[in-house]
């Protein structure tokens, strides 16, 4: 299936355009998890967050709903992608698991400094677990220079089963190239002055290479950065082309 997300659900400006006024903090991530079908929890980038978080957040989400998370800025934010290791154990033993039927892709965003280089990401996408217990989990790889449009590294992420992001940026290269048995792109093109965040056309445009990859596995679509504020309207919008 194509499932249609933003990246948090604690926005400030949401307060005014996106959630109900007078809706507690607390019922956000319940509401939010009703509007849209995949949310991608970014602090777990910043710090380390728990069982009882990764529980309390499955909980409020319903039965058919799924989260991202974000590798911790210790396991990306490396001079030698090799040192990374035991940040990786750590940041699956911190409860990751706890998300169940609900934990969707773990996302790696890659410094934009960091170069290609084969043998470098060959051995970290060997530190890449293939399961956290007995589910099996699904890896998507965000690169941000230009290095990495290099057909060696598209051969080896296909290799490995890892999703090569596909970023609509003005700041980091255009992959969408498919390498996975799902697919992951991040649209960070919201516009303020656009009600929807997106212009219908450019909606109708992703629309359609979210079916072509949907011919081989799932999609993940996040509209996140950009206009923030437009961010959860423009996945409504998305959503609603997808129903139409």
């Amino acid at each position: 299936m194509i499932r249609v997300g933003i990246g948090g659900w604690n926005y400030e400006p949401w307060e005014e355009t996106f959630y109900p006024s007078a809706l507690p903090a607390a019922k956000q991530l319940e509401y939010a998890s009703r509007q849209v079908t995949a949310i991608e929890i970014n602090s777990t980038f910043y710090r380390t967050q728990g069982e009882t978080s990764f529980k309390k957040w499955a909980a409020a989400t319903p039965d058919d709903f799924m989260f991202s998370v974000k590798a911790p800025r210790a396991a990306v934010q490396r001079k030698d992608l090799r040192e990374a290791a035991q940040s990786i154990e750590w940041f699956f033993d911190s409860g990751v698991g706890e998300l169940g039927t609900k934990l969707g892709p773990v996302f790696w965003q890659m410094a934009p400094y960091k170069k290609f280089d084969l043998a470098e990401m060959t051995a970290y996408f060997d530190m890449l677990p293939e399961k956290l217990k007995k589910r099996k989990l699904r890896h998507a790889i965000e690169v941000r220079h230009d290095s990495f449009t290099d057909d060696a590294f598209l051969k080896l992420a296909r290799e490995r089963n890892i999703a090569v992001v596909t970023v609509e940026s003005e700041k980091h290269p255009l992959i969408v190239e498919p390498t996975a048995d799902f697919s992951y792109a991040r649209l960070e093109l919201t516009q303020a002055a656009e009600p929807a965040g997106y212009a219908k056309p450019a909606l109708k445009k992703w629309l359609k290479t979210a079916r072509d990859w949907e011919k081989s596995g799932d999609v993940f679509l996040y509209f996140i950065s950009g206009a923030k504020e437009r961010n959860p309207a423009a996945a409504k919008a998305m959503l609603a082309l997808l129903k139409s």
